[in-house]
């Protein structure tokens, strides 16, 4: 005759099931891919914007004043110039600014100074 074989006793199922909800939790923090994406996108954002709302602002002065492509042109420009010193300020403070380290966290005492 077959044995059977008896079910896994239930004393131990909360810890099974304790160990596979840990698997399978979602990481606190994103990883840097989704970083890197977020950070790309803003990119995007911050260089549409600023040239949108510099193109649209140019375009309405010039229908106001009467001075069809001028003001459109230099409101683009600064539109753009506006774009790119958001961008280095969001790359700065994701922390991957040119040439510098990011700002240190913790406490700053005597024994922390170089």
């Amino acid at each position: 005759m077959a044995e059977k074989k008896s079910p896994p006793s239930l004393e131990n199922l909360e810890s099974r099931l304790r160990e596979a909800r840990a698997e399978q939790a979602p990481s606190p923090e994103p990883t840097s891919t989704h970083r890197q994406m977020g950070l790309a996108y803003r990119v995007l954002v911050e260089m549409i914007a600023g040239v949108g709302v510099g193109a649209a602002i140019g375009w309405a002065l010039d229908k106001w004043l009467g001075t069809q492509p001028i003001l459109l042109l230099a409101m683009i420009f600064l539109g753009f110039a506006a774009g790119m010193l958001n961008v280095l300020r969001a790359i700065r403070m994701a922390g991957g600014g040119w040439g510098q380290t990011p700002p240190r966290r913790g406490p700053s005492g005597p024994a922390d100074r170089e």
